[in-house]
């Protein structure tokens, strides 16, 4: 399979909202730019392995583009 773990669905929820509830006395930050502007250098590495090679064989490099748009405050 692709590697990715199964979670048990009823916890991740709790845990979903608990971070929902945490969020709202503390300060969250928004990402300054719109996704689509974000991260251009993971972004087009990504895009250009998807077109010569396909999805699944591309992996590195989606997670390392979700990653950067993480770090830029974008909830992916």
């Amino acid at each position: 399979m692709s590697g990715l773990q199964t979670q048990d669905f009823p916890s991740a929820l709790r845990l979903t909202k608990a971070r929902k509830d945490q969020g709202s006395t503390e300060t969250e930050t928004k990402p300054k730019k719109k996704i689509c502007c974000a991260c251009p250098d993971t972004k087009k590495l990504r895009d250009e392995c998807i077109v010569e090679h396909g999805e699944s064989a591309c992996e590195k490099w989606i997670e390392a583009h979700r990653l950067c748009l993480r770090a830029e405050g974008f909830n992916v």
